[in-house]
């Protein structure tokens, strides 16, 4: 559940990164609306990397990388 809620966070950044780029292509320093964007891209990055850490801290993410393993032996 908590990999399909980092996909979807993601998925949201990506868009913000859309509108993010068509408001600096349109708007002409008119508004805010790049700045907003930005507030929106940090805080949901912010967000992931939370889950990211909880995820590792709770043990639903494990490491399964096959160097780890080959170090220990």
């Amino acid at each position: 559940m908590l990999k399909i809620i980092i996909l979807i966070l993601l998925l949201a950044v990506v868009v913000s990164l859309a509108s993010g780029f068509y408001f600096l292509i349109h708007d002409q320093s008119k508004t805010n609306r790049l700045v907003n964007s930005l507030k929106v891209r940090v805080g949901l990055t912010l967000i992931i990397l939370l889950l990211l850490a909880f995820g590792y801290y709770t043990g639903e993410f494990q490491p399964k990388s096959p160097w780890i393993y080959s170090l220990s032996e």
